[in-house]
């Protein structure tokens, strides 16, 4: 497989400092390295730059580094329709915010092929508001809501030309849920799996019936995975921790079950803080799971099928 890496240093959604630092930090634990030594061709463009800065308003006076973000995600939304026609492209974040452009770029290259994205979410929020409904105005809380096509980023961020149907988006992991999002989610269609349903049901069972519909509907599938999502015990390199998130075992098996599905089309590793981690455990947790999810496996095993 052609993999291409892309660094989006963005950190103005976060609120905090330190993710910006965050695709070096997968640079320095192997990244690139462990794909090439499963046999995929990888090639690492380097770090994005902002485009140039629109002059963008809004009335919510909480919103932080509104100008800033946009300068992101105006530069991002281009580039991931750009590198998602050849191969698969990883987007190394960087706050969370990245993954509106991200998903609205790899979404308006999936309409242009004539085919449905999906987004499986790995997270412990759900990043659902809208720029009038965040209290804290950080902006990485926001880019579900927009790649949905909820209302209220007209004429700020990026013209969204592919917007995801919210019945193909899961939510895995979740535990953090602000009440505003909470309304919302009900009324949206989105399904969102949070830590009891994976205690009572267990992982493997609700990442398969996601599969299940990707493969039905020959769909194109993002991953787009927070460190959050994560128990911060394995990976404590991130701003946003919250107790009680996803083991280490929970998560090879979700890499490990998209690897077998062959449906992954783009990826997403986001909000890795270098500043916070200990001596790179949260980068090299990310670094193996990532190569789970493009191959790396103890031993051979057949393909799933997910029908």
């Amino acid at each position: 497989m052609h993999c291409t890496l892309l660094g989006v240093p963005v950190q103005s959604g976060s609120g905090r400092k330190g993710c910006n630092m965050g695709p070096n930090g997968l640079r320095a634990a192997g990244l690139g390295e462990a794909l090439a030594g499963l046999g995929h061709d990888v090639v690492d463009l380097g770090d994005l730059a902002p485009a140039p800065r629109r002059a963008v308003s809004h009335p919510n006076a909480k919103l932080k580094a509104l100008g800033e973000t946009v300068s992101w995600l105006d530069a991002l939304y281009d580039k991931a329709f750009e590198i998602s026609g050849n191969g698969l492209p990883i987007f190394m974040g960087g706050d969370h915010v990245m993954a509106a452009a991200s998903v609205a770029g790899v979404s308006r290259r999936a309409k242009q092929q004539g085919r449905p994205l999906f987004v499986l979410w790995l997270d412990a929020h759900t990043d659902f508001h809208t720029l009038e409904s965040t209290e804290s105005g950080n902006l990485h809380g926001t880019p579900a809501a927009y790649f949905t096509g909820r209302p209220g980023f007209e004429g700020i961020f990026p013209p969204l030309d592919a917007p995801v149907d919210p019945k193909n988006v899961c939510m895995l992991g979740i535990r953090s849920v602000d009440p505003p999002e909470r309304a919302a989610l009900k009324e949206s269609g989105v399904t969102v799996h949070d830590m009891r349903a994976i205690d009572e049901s267990g992982i493997a069972a609700l990442l398969s019936a996601f599969l299940g519909m990707v493969v039905a509907e020959d769909g194109m599938l993002h991953v787009s995975f927070d460190v959050d999502f994560l128990d911060p015990a394995v990976a404590p390199g991130v701003g946003t921790t919250v107790p009680g998130g996803a083991t280490f075992r929970e998560a090879h098996l979700v890499m490990e079950m998209l690897h077998d599905s062959e449906l992954v089309t783009s990826l997403d590793l986001v909000e890795l803080n270098p500043f916070l981690d200990e001596r790179g455990k949260a980068a090299i947790l990310m670094t193996d799971l990532t190569a789970s999810l493009f191959g790396r496996r103890v031993m051979d095993r057949p393909t799933r099928s997910y029908g």
